[in-house]
């Protein structure tokens, strides 16, 4: 049974479509019904019900599903095995939305140069969807916010960033103090139910501070944009990456110790270790 039939069978099942599946492996949609068509000959049954633009998985094959990616992971750990330095292979990464902008693409860089067997499969997400994956070990790892609790021992991470909070409003509210930006104008808050946004609201309470909110929400790039057009002023971490251009920016007395800290968080026992030290070497090394 050849392994890549069966990555051909998966990414139908992925996408939806023996077209889709065909330009996500590089092949021809022929080849790729082919394939299918040999393992349904294989193993005696019927894998895919097709209809005229869609392919969706029958019961038989929702069935094998399981073991049919076991044998196709099991297969890329013989090749990562079996590569000279162990630094090959696959490693999937969870990543928060700043991270995606502020910490892959140099990551990416320099993998390409020093590990070019080594390929990332990369998930966005916030932090705690992240770290029930990680958690779960549907994730090698992932970059996220430091939770506010500490993790279990199957856990390991180590601290990346650690980013400090700042005030940003518009550029035409220069000159006006911390507190009376926070107090008279409309205030734009980092979802006080993520693990970032937290930080932000233990800030206010410790100042006693109770800002008019004008919205609330869970994505930095987008608060930011919105504070760019006037709407309001905001409280955030300053992260790698961050857009200031055209801002009134002031730092939070003691911003530090209301820092977010932006860790990577994997398994305590990674299933390739070599390939997750040279991960963390070139995240965690000089810049």
């Amino acid at each position: 049974m050849d392994v890549r039939f069966l990555k051909s069978l998966v990414a139908v099942v992925e996408t939806g479509s023996i077209a889709a599946a065909a330009r996500r492996e590089s092949r021809t949609a022929a080849a790729i019904s082919q394939r299918v068509q040999a393992l349904e000959r294989l193993l005696g049954c019927t894998l895919l019900l097709r209809t005229a633009h869609a392919a969706r998985p029958s019961d038989q094959c929702l069935l094998i599903l399981p073991k049919i990616r076991a044998i196709i992971e099991l297969a890329q750990d013989l090749q990562s095995d079996l590569h000279p330095d162990g630094v090959a292979g696959e490693l999937t990464i969870g990543a928060i939305s700043t991270a995606l902008t502020g910490v892959l693409p140099t990551l990416i860089e320099r993998l390409a140069l020093t590990a070019p067997d080594l390929k990332l499969k990369i998930t966005p997400g916030d932090s705690k969807s992240l770290y029930e994956k990680v958690l779960a070990g549907e994730l090698d790892a992932a970059i996220l916010v430091r939770p506010p609790f500490q993790p279990p021992k199957a856990l390991a991470l180590v601290v990346l960033k650690v980013e400090p909070l700042i005030l940003v409003a518009p550029a035409a509210y220069a000159g006006q103090s911390l507190e009376t930006l926070l107090r008279v104008h409309p205030f734009i808050r980092y979802d006080a139910r993520s693990w970032g946004g937290q930080i932000a609201q233990r800030y206010l309470d410790e100042q006693a501070i109770e800002p008019n909110v004008l919205c609330e929400l869970d994505a930095l790039e987008t608060i930011v944009m919105l504070v760019a057009q006037g709407m309001g002023v905001s409280l955030v971490p300053q992260w790698a990456g961050m857009m200031l251009e055209g801002m009134y920016v002031l730092p939070v007395e003691d911003g530090q110790r209301h820092a977010r800290e932006l860790v990577v968080m994997h398994g305590s026992t990674p299933h390739r270790p070599l390939a997750m030290r040279h991960l963390l070497d070139l995240l965690c090394g000089p810049s």
